[in-house]
């Protein structure tokens, strides 16, 4: 049977869509059925077993403004969340001491509600990197190989 994932984006400028793209024509060349939401809301995303967070981080450390209320609702939800299996690929500049806050801060709610990190996330340096979709591509094995062993 083939896995599900669902691929939720969070972007300002477009960045993150690019790279979620990206690894969603990946996985389904690998056989994953996917879902892609830019900007996901609670009710579309909370019977997926698989997610796959492709964020940027805007202003201040912060998640964009389309995927803010998700989490958000998330911290105020008093829902387990034990049976989700989730990663992050976020993107941010080093410039900032805020840098891929937006990672830390999915982390922290989804664990905190009993999901499952699958693999360390990827931080993507916009300012260092920039071919976004390549650092995505070589990360990729890592999330990948959970559902192969």
């Amino acid at each position: 049977m083939k896995k599900q994932v669902c691929i939720i984006t969070g972007s300002t400028l477009g960045g993150a869509e690019y790279v979620a793209e990206h690894v969603e024509d990946l996985l389904q060349q690998q056989g994953f059925k996917t879902h892609l939401i830019h900007g996901a809301n609670f009710d579309e995303v909370v019977n997926e077993k698989i997610w796959l967070i492709v964020t940027s981080t805007h202003g201040a450390g912060e998640l964009p403004d389309n995927l803010k209320p998700l989490f958000e609702q998330l911290e105020e939800e008093n829902t387990e969340l034990s049976d989700l299996f989730f990663a992050v690929i976020g993107l941010g500049s080093s410039d900032y001491d805020t840098f891929c806050h937006s990672v830390d801060y999915v982390e922290s709610v989804l664990q905190d509600k009993k999901a499952f990190k699958i693999c360390e996330s990827l931080r993507i340096d916009v300012v260092k990197e920039f071919d976004h979709d390549q650092c995505a591509e070589n990360w990729l094995p890592n999330f990948v190989q959970y559902w192969q062993a």
